[in-house]
């Protein structure tokens, strides 16, 4: 299709667009408007209840909050000891299962939900090929989208409003999600870059992140500290609170009384905006920006120049930023980070990449003491999660177009939990306000 022509029409037409839909600043404040549901400080607005998470950065003392080390608590369980006491099991089903019903499963009980996930581990007939396989993309969150509605037509119970049915649809998304996400890498591939195209059935025997790897490796072998790399990275990433953008929208769209299916694509649109869902590339571009102009990113005081270049809007993209480090919530930590920190220097050390490990590092505590020269901030910076997630999937050969579909493959669990919770207890559709400040003509 020729564009050309819209285009030329778009372009006399979009400053009208600018200059009409330009809110005064001031206003928000007038009106009390906490742009982004947050306050001045990041504290965001109530909104709802929940008793699947809870993310904790701060303590509360004679009135007065005061940051501490980021926590966070899924069904009443610390992510570091739920990690901590894996005793060299996988945890990401094990947490599902807590996230979705509430309680922990006994060893019968996980194994059950294992033989489920491994019997949801199937598409309809000719679905790789006719859906996932045609109209391959680069952009694969939109691919797996596109499939996850078209998983809706092969549904009988799409519209029944019946809780059964809307549990045993999360279900089925949270075995074939990764399903989802590598047949779709494979026929992009395969039909934009000329590769070779292979297509691995899931194995029953194995974790989701074993499958993950199994699937999209050529040979389909994997190290089984590759594997539980992987695992920890899926367990810390399958939930953050109710109030995250794609949460807060799995909870939009489920008070609207719309279908699983809908719910869970508009979660996904969500997660595939570069502020949510892709930081761990931002960070990942930076990385290599700075091995492209920084001699020896081992000199401490060269990187700190750069890294002052960069704040300054000098270097990199020129938006002031040093990616991966700070966070809406946490202040003087995220959890996540320093647990997957101990996993990273282990596979870093199998792999032999510990001289790019010092280059994070080294930005980690470099960066942090710049912002604070630099920055008039509410509160302190620290690595998130994002810092070292990619580094993690570059060390695992997942290819860039993955991770934030690797994100999803977690995620999807958190959001069940709170579509199910939503179902449960609410009754209202969620309708925030907007006060009108437009000119009025009689």
């Amino acid at each position: 299709m020729n564009y050309e022509p819209m285009y030329a029409y778009i372009s006399k037409k979009e400053p009208l667009c600018i200059a009409n839909d330009t809110i005064d600043e001031s206003l928000f404040k007038e009106y009390g408007v906490n742009r982004g549901l947050r306050d001045l400080n990041g504290k965001g607005v109530l909104t709802g209840l929940t008793r699947i998470s809870d993310v904790v950065s701060f303590k509360e003392e004679n009135g007065e909050r005061i940051p501490i080390d980021g926590q966070l608590w899924y069904r009443g369980y610390n992510i570091k000891t739920l990690i901590s006491g894996l005793d060299g099991e996988y945890g990401f089903e094990k947490t599902a299962y807590l996230l979705i019903f509430g309680e922990m499963p006994d060893e019968d009980t996980l194994k059950e939900f294992n033989r489920v996930l491994a019997a949801c581990r199937k598409l309809p007939g000719g679905f790789t090929r006719d859906v996932i396989m045609k109209a391959s993309t680069q952009d694969i969150m939109n691919s797996m989208t596109r499939s996850i509605l078209t998983l809706a037509s092969y549904d009988k119970a799409t519209n029944t409003g019946v809780l059964a049915d809307s549990i045993r649809q999360c279900l089925y998304l949270l075995a074939v999600f990764p399903m989802l996400a590598v047949y779709g890498y494979h026929a992009y591939n395969h039909y934009k870059n000329y590769g070779s195209m292979y297509i691995h059935r899931p194995n029953p025997t194995l974790s989701t992140a074993e499958n993950f790897l199994y699937m999209l490796r050529p040979d389909g072998k994997y190290t089984e500290l590759e594997a539980k790399v992987l695992d920890v990275a899926l367990m810390l990433h399958m939930e953050h609170g109710g109030g995250n953008n794609s949460t807060f929208t799995t909870r939009v769209i489920t008070s609207s009384g719309s279908d699983t299916y809908s719910t869970m694509a508009a979660a996904m649109s969500s997660l595939k905006g570069p502020k949510h869902g892709g930081a761990n590339i931002k960070v990942m571009e930076m990385i290599r920006n700075i091995r492209d102009n920084v001699s020896d990113t081992s000199d401490r005081t060269e990187l700190r120049d750069y890294l002052s270049k960069i704040l300054d809007k000098q270097a990199f993209d020129r938006k002031g930023l040093i990616y991966g480090l700070g966070h809406a919530v946490y202040s003087i930590s995220d959890p996540r980070e320093g647990v997957l920190k101990g996993y990273v220097e282990r596979l870093a050390k199998a792999k032999g990449r510990e001289k790019e490990l010092e280059l994070y590092q080294n930005i980690e505590q470099l960066g942090p003491e710049l912002i604070a020269e630099k920055r008039h901030i509410f509160k302190g910076v620290s690595p998130n999660v994002d810092f070292y997630s990619g580094f993690v999937y570059e060390m695992l050969g997942i290819p860039q177009e993955l991770f934030t579909p690797l994100f999803a493959i977690a995620r999807i669990a958190g959001w069940s939990a709170h579509r199910i919770e939503e179902l449960v207890g609410a009754s209202k559709i969620i309708r925030p306000a907007y006060k009108s400040v437009m000119d009025k003509y009689e």
